[in-house]
């Protein structure tokens, strides 16, 4: 990346490169500004500035500016304007970018020193990469009974600095960055106004504050006395000296020339300011995911090495066949496990819903077969027992009682069964009987062909089962992969969660600045403030397309620029984030959610 790049799209430069890129992009920076001194002013050269305002665009733009809500009526003064107004803009930006890449080391280190020492000691040996493992082993290899205590205390020291040094830096950009929220603020009235005359003050104003930045920052340098690496040597020579514009009188105008050149001269510097904190905080960053799970990967690429070796020894190129039948039982089972537990189901399912009719005629056949053995056992019934004529048989006498005769019949006819079995009725209830026996066995047999036809589709559903759970398994976890949480503008239960605590980040941060004011702490409360507007700046891009989605990001949107006022009263404050948890849909709690 060139310098030129780079000054015409600041948030193009990687705040996490190497040092040496860094120092590069730095001296190139140098040629190029000595480079474009030399070249005429001409009206139309503003490429810079253009290129800028091009490439800065994000998806979502942050926090606002704090103008009046008139400055929207007022297009022509906003073109004359508009090219101070994007510089500010790019400066909020590229501290905000700043102040988030500083925040989230800040949080792991602040993270790591609340542990024990045994959690210290451990993230010293084993999440630092194999070379600091070593040299941990050999120290406490090399040492005696107080060497463990030892470790614990360079633990924590090495801890301890890197929260230090990156609070500090922290503390410089966000006081930087609510002096020049201020002083946009203080001037925003003049600028919509007359803006010949207040836009060339308020560059001078901000080259002032970043000689403050300058000197608050180069008092970073000696807190990394006690590290002695190169890239901290680096960090301490490093050449962190803004460029300075001329005093202006009051009532003097600047021309175009002038005013594009102040304008560079400030791309400079910020880009100075981000060459510094990528150094500073590319050496006290947190440690790649790569090198705190560095033990885990090794034991899993060792893992895989024994795996593949299993595997070389078993495949065809050390002529054994086992792996090609393993593929085979592998392929036969998972078709038996389709044709079993997905085909098959789906197809009985489909058969018993759209064959219901030809169903329904056999169950009808079915029916009458057991009626017509029903009416045959009724016949052989009134004839025995109108011809045995013992008993008077009433009208519509039902099978049971002409049963009964029949049994009486055939009990009598049982004392003296030689003699009846050619002459008596025992060969005729006999039949009876087995007509009885072969009525009862139809219907229960039609009883049992009605409820496994009505459990056709349970028994269908039960083999699906399996592979049911199986897809709904698989589905789930394309489910939480597709829509997993992306931080606070994500739309899951934890994002909303984020979202939540960062308008309590807002609160405790809006009454930490009451604090500092009310005590007569200036500087800190300069601090503070420009940590509020962090954390609505962060609040603004997480909610923005959510709260378009429901309809109140125009009244979300006010209540957060309210919020960034600095002259607002810290009470009218807390009552806006008191509203923000309670009012607005994409800030409420995940079981208040509809």
């Amino acid at each position: 990346m060139s310098s030129s790049d780079a000054l015409a799209n600041p948030n193009s430069y990687n705040t996490e490169s190497p040092m040496i890129k860094t120092l590069l992009n730095f001296y190139s920076n140098k040629i190029w500004s000595s480079f474009i001194r030399l070249i005429p002013c001409r009206r139309d050269f503003n490429l810079l500035s253009k290129l800028s305002n091009f490439y800065l665009r994000r998806n979502r733009p942050g926090l606002p500016l704090p103008l009046p809500s008139t400055s929207l009526d007022s297009s022509i003064v906003l073109t004359e304007a508009s090219r101070v107004f994007d510089v500010v803009e790019d400066i909020l930006d590229h501290i905000f970018s700043n102040l988030h890449n500083i925040q989230k080391n800040l949080q792991f280190w602040q993270c790591r020193a609340e542990g024990t020492n045994a959690q210290k000691v451990y993230f010293m040996f084993f999440q630092r990469g194999p070379r600091a493992f070593v040299d941990g082993t050999i120290q406490l290899l090399s040492g005696r009974g107080s060497r463990l205590q030892y470790l614990c205390h360079s633990a924590a020291a090495h801890i301890s600095q890197r929260v230090a040094i990156l609070t500090s830096l922290r503390h410089c950009l966000a006081t930087f960055l609510a002096q020049v929220y201020t002083e946009v603020d203080k001037y925003g009235e003049d600028l919509i106004k007359s803006p010949e005359k207040s836009l060339p003050s308020l560059l001078v104003t901000i080259n002032s504050l970043f000689s403050k930045l300058e000197a608050s920052l180069s008092n970073i340098n000696p807190m990394c006395q006690s590290d002695s690496s190169a890239c901290v040597d680096e960090i301490k020579t490093f050449p962190l000296q803004f460029e300075k514009l001329p005093e202006i009188q009051e009532d003097s105008q600047w021309t175009d020339c002038e005013m594009r050149d102040a304008i560079n001269l400030i791309y400079q510097n910020l880009y100075k300011v981000d060459s510094y904190v990528s150094l500073v905080v590319g050496k006290y960053r947190k440690p790649r995911k790569m090198t705190r799970y560095w033990f885990r990967y090794t034991c899993g690429a060792v893992g895989l090495s024994v795996c593949s070796v299993w595997l070389l020894r078993h495949s065809s190129l050390m002529g054994s066949s086992d792996i090609e039948n393993w593929i085979r039982e592998a392929r036969e089972s998972t078709i038996s496990f389709w044709n079993d537990h997905v085909e098959q189901p789906i197809l009985s399912i489909r058969d018993e819903l759209f064959e219901t009719f030809r169903r329904r005629h056999k169950g009808v056949m079915e029916v009458e077969e057991v009626q017509l053995t029903a009416n045959s056992l009724h016949r052989m019934l009134v004839a025995f027992s109108e011809q045995t004529g013992e008993q008077h048989l009433p009208e519509n006498a039902s099978d049971q009682a002409m049963l009964e005769i029949v049994m009486a019949r055939y009990e009598k006819d049982l004392m003296h069964p030689m003699k009846n079995l050619l002459g008596g009725e025992i060969a005729r209830a006999l039949l009876i009987q087995i007509q009885k026996l072969k009525l009862d066995i139809e219907t229960a047999m039609l009883e049992l062909g009605q409820i496994l036809k009505a459990n056709e589709i349970n028994f269908a559903i039960l083999a699906a089962l399996p592979a049911f759970f199986l897809s709904l398994i698989l589905l789930m976890l394309i489910r939480a992969w597709v829509k997993q949480d992306k931080g606070a503008e994500g739309r899951g239960r934890i994002a909303r969660i984020q979202r939540r605590l960062l308008v309590v980040e807002v609160e405790k941060r809006i009454m930490q600045f009451q604090t500092c004011v009310e005590r007569g702490q200036e500087e800190d409360a300069q601090c503070r403030f420009g940590l509020v507007l962090y954390s609505l700046d962060r609040l603004y891009r997480a909610v923005e397309r959510h709260a378009k989605a429901t309809g109140e990001w125009l009244s979300l949107r006010q209540d957060i620029i309210d919020l960034s006022k600095p002259n607002l009263q810290t009470s009218y404050k807390l009552t806006l984030t008191s509203r923000l948890e309670r009012v607005y849909d994409c800030l409420l709690p995940s079981s208040n959610t509809r």
